[in-house]
């Protein structure tokens, strides 16, 4: 199993109400959108500007 981390975030009422909606009509919870959102990007970045190579 892949090693996970924590992200924490902070937004206000209204903003954690509508993504709350959001991700609960595409039929995920709010981690499992923001992981989505977060893929979306990488793939989109990576598709523009080449695979990010990480150092280990």
């Amino acid at each position: 199993m892949k090693e996970r981390t924590h992200l924490s975030i902070r937004m206000d009422a209204e903003l954690h109400d509508k993504f709350q909606y959001i991700a609960g009509y595409e039929g995920r919870s709010m981690s499992g959108q923001i992981l989505h959102l977060i893929q979306t990007c990488i793939r989109e970045f990576e598709k523009e500007h080449g695979p990010i190579q990480l150092e280990k």
